[in-house]
């Protein structure tokens, strides 16, 4: 199978995010592998050591990208491919993305590509969905099963806390909810072994692409953080006088009736 994955570098889950004139202060940050990503370069491992074939990670990003691509190889990927936009583009959205990523797997004849159900600095959801419509390829979203028996892929989709059970045809792209497996941490070996495996690196004018073919098609406003919780109060007395406190609080002081 011609498996591939896509991934992407965000923040530390445990990282605390801080805002400076409008932008997010990335200086001294870690980033992580995006966690729903790594569900999918799991289910990718596992997909070839079932039926064959070579698993490739591939981001859009810049040259730090290049540390999570080596974390997915240690994992057991089998190659790498870092598309640089670093120095060919100002500003990107998900249609940005989805359309490098078109350029890049059009001729590549992919029988399987995972992606994260969401990436957790956006959330959007868009890009899987996005780049199986410019493949013209089925798409299902949020899997947690995942069985393939030919050219047939047998899923379970999660839907809204119940379970939906597909069956879908070759070429596929899914994306990977939590519960669809347990990601592997890699291991001394896998992480010996990534330095040698193959990390291609790409630029924009190499998938023949113009700046003008990506401009996003969304613009980000302003960018802050949410007000810090307030402590909270305790209403005491008769439940009538409580319910009367509650509806003047809600209606005077938060504005909210």
């Amino acid at each position: 199978m011609n498996i591939y994955v896509l991934l992407k570098k965000t923040f530390d889950t445990e990282e605390k995010i801080a805002v400076t004139n409008g932008e997010i202060d990335s200086d001294g940050v870690e980033y992580i592998i995006n966690p729903y990503d790594e569900y999918a370069v799991e289910e990718a491992i596992k997909q070839r050591d079932a039926h064959g074939g070579e698993v490739t990670v591939v981001t859009v990003g810049d040259e730090d990208s290049e540390k999570q691509l080596r974390t997915a190889l240690a994992m057991g990927a089998d190659k790498a491919v870092l598309i640089n936009t670093e120095d060919d583009l100002e500003d990107g959205d998900q249609f940005t993305t989805a359309k490098i990523l078109e350029a890049y797997l059009e001729d590549k004849e992919a029988d399987l590509i995972l992606a994260g159900n969401v990436a957790i600095d956006e959330a959007s959801g868009q890009v899987g969905p996005r780049l199986a419509e410019r493949l013209g390829i089925a798409c299902v979203t949020t899997i947690t099963g995942l069985e393939i028996d030919g050219d047939l892929a047998k899923i379970d989709k999660d839907v809204e806390g119940d379970v939906e059970k597909l069956e879908v045809n070759l070429p596929l792209l899914v994306t990977c909810q939590q519960g669809l497996n347990d990601p592997r941490y890699p291991s001394l070996p896998g992480i010996m072994k990534a330095k040698k495996k193959p990390l291609e690196e790409l630029e924009i004018d190499d998938l023949d692409l113009e700046e003008d073919d990506l401009e996003p098609k969304t613009k980000t406003v302003d960018i802050f953080l949410p007000p810090e919780k307030e402590a909270g109060r305790v209403l005491e007395g008769e439940i009538a006088d409580q319910v009367k406190e509650l509806v003047s609080l809600l209606r005077n002081e938060k504005k909210v009736l």
